[in-house]
């Protein structure tokens, strides 16, 4: 049996990202292009990240009061998202697998389907093997790429 592929736009995508913790605030963004896809209930964002370490590859997978945030290469994570639930991932390192831990404060999406655009709002808390590591808050917009 053949699986269909659902078709992929090609997106510009913008990733925000904010980690509070006891001593500071961290923020950084990201401009990339990546694949907008929908497939079932779901639709799902792919971009790829260069860094030092190499390059990541990220998926994000978005439901009605669901988001899974995948990362393959050089960072291998799964971060698990339900509004208002204690969810468990993980985080690999070269030293072994580390249990994380997220919980949901905030999970806002939105998607105009006419011209593939939208955006993903969540606000969490990170733990990770137990101990607290912030407050996180990723916002990502996106786009269909106009050539």
């Amino acid at each position: 049996m053949q699986v269909k592929r659902a078709e992929q736009v090609p997106i510009q995508i913008k990733v925000k990202t904010m980690i509070q913790n006891e001593e500071e605030t961290q923020s950084f963004e990201l401009t990339t292009f990546g694949q907008y896809y929908q497939k079932d209930q779901s639709y799902y964002l792919q971009y790829e990240e260069v860094l030092e370490e190499g390059t990541i590859k990220t998926i994000v997978k978005v439901t009605e009061g669901a988001a899974l945030i995948l990362r393959t290469g050089a960072i291998q994570m799964r971060l698990p998202f339900k509004l208002k639930q204690r969810l468990r991932g993980s985080y690999e390192t070269p030293y072994g697998t580390l249990d994380t831990t997220t919980y949901t404060k905030q999970l806002e999406h939105s998607l105009a389907q006419e011209n593939n655009e939208g955006s993903v709002d969540i606000i969490y808390d990170l733990a990770i093997h137990g101990s607290i590591a912030g407050i996180y808050h990723i916002n990502i917009t996106f786009k269909e790429e106009n050539e």
